[in-house]
């Protein structure tokens, strides 16, 4: 699924973003299924008809709003883990950025729960692209010796579960950090896994 053609010029551009940031607001605080085309463009102060000069339908814009959060998203974690001297750190460091990005991005992570529901596409393509993304990363940590020669594609979405479920109870139902001890059981978890010792099961 490609994102809708960007405008040609400074102003629509302006227009757009308008659009974008107005949809988010709205369908993060009232819901998709709630929210009419006029809330959008009244919230952005522009005419209705100016919406579907951007986007032919109201999950369109959602779609572009998803497909934003992803480059945002990917881009805050690789600010993140800047610098950081093996894989395991990477993963550290990616856990608390990726919280910081929830709690900073409140309504943008409820519009991606809830595109599951509106176009089931939309919320498959997310997360496919985080996990595939994920996925090359891992292989290259464990061609180099950082983590253990398994699955990758089977470790990009089981590291991606247990961040969205630490984003979902502590940046969205708390809207608080998660506190110390509970990232560090999380990264020990990551680290270790749940065998005592670390030792593999039989």
């Amino acid at each position: 699924m490609s994102a809708l053609p960007r405008p040609t010029t400074a102003r629509g551009e302006a227009t757009r973003g308008k659009l974008l940031a107005a949809a988010e607001a709205e369908f993060g605080e009232n819901g998709f299924a709630s929210t009419a085309v006029s809330d959008i463009t009244r919230r952005a102060g522009v005419a209705q008809g100016t919406f579907y000069l951007y986007f032919p339908t109201k999950a369109d814009a959602l779609r572009q709003l998803v497909q934003d959060m992803g480059r945002q998203l990917r881009h805050a974690l690789t600010e993140g883990t800047a610098g950081a001297r093996d894989r395991l750190e990477v993963e550290r460091l990616g856990l608390e950025a990726f919280i910081d990005f929830a709690l900073e991005h409140q309504n943008l992570y409820k519009v991606v729960m809830e595109s599951q529901f509106v176009d089931d596409s939309i919320y498959r393509e997310y997360y496919q692209t985080l996990a595939d993304s994920y996925t090359v990363n891992l292989q290259r940590a464990q061609a180099r010796g950082e983590l253990r020669t398994v699955d990758a594609s089977a470790q990009a979405w089981a590291l991606m579960g247990v961040a969205h479920f630490l984003g979902l109870r502590y940046a969205i139902w708390e809207r608080s950090r998660p506190p110390r001890n509970v990232l560090d059981a999380t990264f020990d978890l990551l680290a270790h896994g749940i065998a005592p010792g670390g030792e593999r099961g039989a």
